[in-house]
């Protein structure tokens, strides 16, 4: 019976650990082993498993800890301490012409120590300061977050515009390689030239090595995608999605972005070393300020010629009272204030500069993404142009009034403007990605 229930609780539990693996499988859109990520599942693999983002959090963690050290400071310090002392030859004088030998060949002592602060004004400063600190670390942290961000962010388009490339280059290889077919047929009739053939097999050619290119450029953007999101490079990875279905989205968008510079994070981090200074300069002015202690003492102490510690008479005595210090003179001090003043104009000069550049990358992404709307207008035209010119030199060709170069020349005419088309519209993805990296945007 007892074997019967431990078999039934082995397969309960065999069940159990499969449901569970079942529900992590599903949560992630996979199909025969490969990984499938949009833009937002990217982010948020990377903001999950990037060391960059968990360095920078234990280094928040890190600072939270000197944080707790520092208010440490405001509580009593107990200490226990023993003494023991063993005389070798005791102590003797004479006294009216006898010798006296005075004290124990054994002395004990033992007891309790309390130490609290009253008035500290440069550790109150201190706990200000590690406060200030423990906010500017975590406003690095969200720098980490926002630089990864759009780091992963262009390496996803990246990994777009190489897609929807070698797509492009693959259509214009299998358009050549039919063009082919059908002049080696006239060929063959006796309706074309050899020229015709030799220059449509070249173009077939020519084509050949910019799809492999492109291919292993598909592979490379995709490891780099890998690499930022961390996880395994060994594991499949596919980017769903192309630049197309993106171009909606911009025109309205670029007319409602705002600009403001509130959420960027070097102002914010610069804001906070500029605090930071300033309790610098308070910190180092408490040194001319008088600090007050509170201290506690009750100790045991007993001296004996024997090991005979039940015989042994104690004897308590207990103290407290208050230590009082008064800076004088400590000229390092005023030195050390005039440093941190120095130090607080130099970052008012600092955030001007920093304000101004950043208005400049601002005003030039804008620029950016303007420039590539106008772009993506016209290379849509010259796709639909390009398509259209193709479609009329394959017509002319196969009725004889077209030539071989004429129809090769559409086809790599229709290549370039599909190419300029997606680039046009990487162009101004990558550019808004910069711009709210600059603003702050994406993490709060």
């Amino acid at each position: 019976m007892i074997k019967m229930k431990s078999f039934i609780g082995k397969k309960m539990l065999l069940l159990s650990l499969l449901l569970m693996v079942i529900t992590v499988a599903s949560a992630q859109d996979t199909s025969g082993g490969v990984l499938r990520v949009d833009l937002n599942q990217a982010l948020e693999i990377a903001l999950d498993e990037n060391p960059t983002i968990q360095v920078a959090d234990m280094e928040v963690q890190k600072k939270k800890y000197a944080e707790k050290e520092a208010l440490s400071q405001l509580f009593p310090i107990i200490d226990a301490s023993g003494t023991f002392s063993h005389t070798i030859k005791k102590q003797s004088f004479a006294m009216e012409g006898n010798v006296v030998k005075v004290g124990s060949k054994n002395t004990w002592q033992g007891g309790f120590n309390l130490a609290l602060p009253v008035f500290a004004p440069s550790l109150y400063q201190s706990i200000q300061l590690t406060d200030t600190d423990v906010y500017l670390a975590v406003e690095s942290a969200r720098a980490s977050r926002l630089d990864l961000i759009n780091e992963v962010t262009k390496a996803f388009f990246q990994v777009l515009l190489v897609q929807d490339s070698y797509e492009v280059l693959l259509q214009s290889y299998q358009q050549a390689q039919r063009n082919f077919e059908v002049v080696n047929n006239k060929y063959i009739q006796g309706v074309v030239s050899e020229y015709d053939k030799i220059r449509a097999e070249v173009q077939v050619h020519n084509l050949k090595p910019s799809v492999v290119s492109a291919e292993n450029a598909v592979n490379l953007t995709k490891l780099q995608l890998q690499v930022l999101m961390g996880i395994d490079t060994e594991y499949p990875l596919e980017v769903t999605g192309n630049l197309a279905e993106h171009e909606k989205e911009l025109y309205a968008e670029v007319l409602s972005i705002d600009t403001s510079l509130e959420s960027n994070s070097d102002l914010r981090q610069i804001e906070l070393q500029r605090k930071m200074l300033d309790q610098t300069v308070k910190l180092n002015k408490t040194a001319f300020m008088p600090t007050l202690a509170f201290s506690a003492q009750y100790s045991w102490m007993t001296m004996a010629d024997n090991m005979k510690f039940r015989n042994y008479n104690w004897s308590p005595y207990s103290t407290i009272g208050f230590s009082l210090s008064v800076p004088l003179v400590n000229i390092s001090n005023v030195f050390k204030v005039k440093q941190a003043k120095v130090s607080r104009a130099q970052i008012d000069y600092t955030t001007t500069n920093l304000r101004r550049t950043l208005d400049m990358q601002v005003k030039s992404y804008m620029d950016n993404m303007q420039n590539s709307i106008q772009q993506i207008d016209s290379n849509k035209e010259g796709v639909r142009q390009a398509e259209k010119g193709q479609t009329i030199a394959q017509k002319m060709y196969e009725v004889g009034s077209g030539t071989i170069l004429e129809l090769n020349d559409s086809e790599v005419a229709l290549t370039q403007a599909r190419l300029a088309y997606n680039q046009s519209i990487f162009d101004y993805l990558s550019s808004r990605s910069d711009l709210e990296k600059v603003l702050g945007r994406g993490v709060e």
